[in-house]
């Protein structure tokens, strides 16, 4: 409709450190977690769970105090 395209990749990235970017590879993951196919048929998902149960650990592990406000600016005239 806006007569744009899409277009593949024709050449390998690297970076501004000299090294080549991901393209190709993908992302290896921190953590392996397998999704069958069944389970995620009958609603779970293995790799959502894996996420929630791993950010749980790290919170309790390393608590990050709630964000104050900073006081409300005075925006009256003088």
């Amino acid at each position: 409709m806006d007569r744009g395209i899409a277009t593949a990749a024709e050449y390998g990235v690297y970076g501004p450190e000299g090294e080549w970017l991901i393209e190709g590879w993908g992302v290896e993951p921190d953590v392996v977690v397998e999704n069958l196919p069944h389970e995620t048929f009958m609603g779970r998902d293995a790799q959502l769970e894996a996420a929630i149960a791993y950010l749980k650990q790290k919170i309790e592990q390393e608590p990050i105090p709630d964000a104050l406000p900073p006081p409300h600016p005075d925006k009256s005239a003088d």
